[in-house]
Formats: structure tokens, sequence, C-alpha cells
């Protein structure tokens, strides 16, 4: 997977239309998720919501992801398409912050929501849209992971055009050497024939003298 976007956009290309803040697997909210899990459990707070995000997402990995290319690249390697990765203390400010909750899952929904949409476009330029997950670094940006290849009619688009292209060439290359070994015949007979002339003029000049 490549790098598609970062803070909530893909590669600059796409803009995405907040939506409404969703809630959990069943329209569960985080508040009666947390009743149900952290407090009858006595866990805490940040362990209920990761729950709660879990029961959300699926896929939530809580680890600290570098925001280089290299850390990017590896992240997405392992993705799936529906991952999400937190890293700690982001994960922390979410479960004791309502709001910090709400942008965060907003640009995690945001993520999600997009997928049909890039799915139909990229559809239509004969590509393949294929989604890794979010990333959610220490600092608080998030990076949208994502890729795409060519879809197998382009595929076999792209290798009947390079196929008719190397044939195309082969017969060139062919046209040239026959033509390049008529030329010689030629050259070779013309060679002959001034040859021919020459040793008749010769003998011409011997016999009249």
């Amino acid at each position: 997977m490549s790098v598609l976007g970062v803070n909530g956009a893909l590669m600059g290309a796409y803009q995405y239309a907040n939506r409404t803040q969703k809630t959990g697997t069943g329209g569960v909210s985080f508040t009666e998720q947390l009743q149900k899990t952290g407090e009858a459990a006595n866990a805490s707070k940040v362990d209920a919501y990761t729950e709660y995000l879990q029961s959300k997402y699926g896929n939530v990995k809580i680890q600290s992801v570098g925001k280089d290319q290299q850390s990017l690249d590896r992240a997405g390697k392992s993705m799936s398409g529906n991952d999400v990765v937190i890293a700690p203390n982001i994960l922390e400010q979410m479960a004791n912050d309502p709001k910090k909750a709400s942008y965060y899952e907003q640009k995690i929904d945001d993520f999600f929501d997009a997928i049909p949409r890039l799915t139909a476009s990229f559809a239509s330029k004969g590509l393949v849209y294929e989604p890794g997950g979010v990333v959610v670094h220490e600092d608080g940006s998030v990076t949208y992971i994502g890729g795409c290849s060519d879809s197998p009619e382009r595929v076999a688009e792209v290798n009947a055009i390079n196929k008719a292209k190397r044939e195309k060439e082969a017969a060139q290359r062919k046209a040239n050497l026959e033509h390049s070994r008529d030329a010689a015949e030629e050259r070779q007979r013309q060679i002959e024939i001034a040859y021919r002339k020459q040793s008749m003029a010769k003998v011409l000049t011997n016999y009249t003298n």
C-alpha cells in the first residue's frame, strides 16, 4: 500500500464532507459501552474506550506509527482495508475528552465512508481502489493509507497493447534486416557487374592492340 492522504486529505485531491458522528455497533454510544464494559468489569476508562472502538471498527491497534514514508509503508503492508491504528497518548485523550473522541472518530469514519465513492471513482479510470486503514499519530495528525492497481480488464488491455507493440517492432526489425540483406546483395551484384565490365574492357584493349 502507498500513502494516499494526510490529515483527512487524499493526496489533496479528495475532500471529505463532514458527517454525523456515528455510534458503536447496533447504535450503542460510548457512554453505554462504558457502563456495560468498563464499570461492570472495573476496567480503566482507556480499556473500556478501546473495547468500544473495537466494537465499532473491528481491527483497532494501539501503537505509535511514525510519519516518515518508511514507517507508513511498513504499516500499510500489514493493513487489510479496515485497520485503525491509534497512538497510545491520543487514545488516552480520546478516552477522557468526548470532544477529542468525536473529532478523531469522525476522521476515522470519513475514511470508511469514502471507500464506496473512491472505489467507483477509481473504477471509472480502469483502476481498483485498495483501502488500507487509518493512522492517528502521536502529534494528533491523521494519515489515510491506501493504494490502487490496474483492473484485470486494464491489465489485459495493456498486455495486448504491449504484445502488439512487440510484434510490430519484431516485424520492423525483420523487414529492416531483409532490406539490408537485399541492399547488400544488390551492392555485391553491382560490384560483380562492374568487375566484369572492367575485365571485358581490358580484353578488348589487349585484343585491339
